[in-house]
């Protein structure tokens, strides 16, 4: 028995923090909302336009507002009150949901709401993901971050499971209209739940929203190797091997259009799986070698899912892949919270927003074009292929990454004095 609770999550930041509790819940809401409508939004382009360029552009769409939103967020989460952020956007993503929920209730849909809607919902998240990521290190205990971050996944990971696989079959039976129905509740829940959250007001001393501000968090991140990998190592991962939006081909190809919303929540159950074994994490100190490791899992795991024919095996490559990038998100986590000081951690969280954001929007526009060169399965499994050499190149260009150790580094060191 004590094995087997040794490999349990670790439930300490549920039982230390209120707010923790409460961001964990409305986060379980919002993602399971969220979902539906991830899969409902590239499936209504699929059918208005029959195009993978079509659903690949929603990725480009989605980029300029997810950078430019993402720094302003990272600042403007250091400057006031972080809840009030969340709480505004959260709404914001409600009203956006309305919209697409009318706009499938037309005789004919229209097709540019759908990328305006993209283009806001990326704007809004990119706003609102620093003033989450940056609340966690004040919210939670320093050596329970590793703990939260597993909890966080497994939240994400449920929702990230039971939206995809409902959104199919809600899309083929009830339309568009129901899965973004059930979007709009989500954010309503939210909301309520987000103005239950303690205030958490900004640092003593902290200046308004600036180019300065956001260069003086820039100037930090280039000055530690560490961090910088981490932030390449993601983007690479994702810009190159990340094929989520040409799926409903890869659907197709494999003459198993069924298995669409399985093919979206596959790579979460592996991350659940490996949430559900997650207790050891917390006794790992070399993050960094962890951080490579389940990228590298991740790009071999989307090659195989290219190479292979049988639908069955494919699902199987996704879950693997599902949890090399959990393996890998965790670890990062704890790095950025283990390691970088409270009045920069908004700033740093909107590079961070970046970093793992900004990559799959690149990489949508990558496998969509791809895909209408090469193929669907040539596009996928040459991604993965180029995502496990650019790992190895990074590794050799950032080996402060590998040696990074929890108890020996200086800013770790800091940090946890700090918070102490």
């Amino acid at each position: 028995m004590k094995r087997i609770a040794a490999i349990l999550p670790d439930l300490s930041p549920w039982r230390s923090s209120r707010d923790f509790r409460l961001l964990w819940v409305q986060g379980l809401v919002t993602y399971f909302g969220s979902f539906m409508a991830l899969i409902a939004l590239p499936l209504q382009i699929k059918d208005l336009t029959d195009s993978p360029l079509a659903v690949g552009a929603m990725g480009a769409v989605e980029l300029v507002p997810l950078i430019v939103c993402g720094l302003y967020g990272g600042a403007l989460a250091d400057a006031v009150d972080r809840r009030k952020v969340i709480l505004l956007t959260e709404a914001g993503l409600g009203v956006l949901a309305l919209v697409l929920f009318v706009n499938a209730l037309l005789p004919q849909p229209l097709l540019w709401p759908l990328y305006l809607v993209a283009a806001g919902v990326s704007g809004l998240a990119g706003l609102q993901r620093p003033a989450l990521d940056s609340l966690l290190a004040r919210i939670v205990p320093h050596d329970q971050l590793t703990a939260a971050a597993a909890l966080n996944s497994l939240r994400w990971n449920v929702g990230a499971i039971a939206g995809p696989a409902l959104a199919g079959v809600v899309v083929a039976y009830a339309g568009h209209a129901s899965a973004y129905a059930v979007t709009v509740v989500g954010f309503a829940v939210s909301v309520a739940l987000c103005t239950r959250l303690s205030p958490a007001p900004a640092a003593h001393g902290a200046r308004k929203p600036s180019l300065r501000g956001l260069a003086e968090g820039a100037r930090y991140a280039w000055s530690r190797p560490v961090l910088l990998g981490t932030y390449a190592i993601d983007g690479a991962a994702m810009v190159f091997a990340f094929p989520n939006t040409i799926f409903p081909f890869l659907a197709d190809d494999l003459d198993a259009r069924w298995s669409l919303g399985l093919m979206y929540a596959a790579g979460a159950v592996g991350s659940l799986l490996l949430s559900l074994t997650s207790g050891w994490t917390s006794r790992v100190r070399r993050h960094g070698v962890l951080v490579v490791c389940g990228a590298a899992g991740w790009g071999l795991a989307i090659t195989a899912a290219g190479l292979l024919s049988n639908v069955w095996l494919v699902l199987a490559a996704l879950a693997l892949a599902g949890a090399g990038d959990m393996l890998s998100g965790l670890a990062r986590s704890t790095i950025w919270n283990q390691t970088i000081p409270d009045e920069l951690r908004g700033r740093l969280a909107g590079i961070e927003v970046l970093s793992y954001s900004v990559g799959p929007q690149l990489g949508q526009v990558r496998a969509g074009a791809a895909a209408g060169w090469t193929g669907t399965r040539s596009a996928i499994w040459s991604g993965g292929l180029v995502c496990v050499g650019a790992v190895g190149a990074l590794c050799a260009v950032l080996p402060s990454l590998l040696s990074y150790d929890s108890a020996t580094d200086e800013d770790a060191t800091r940090r946890r004095v700090a918070a102490a």
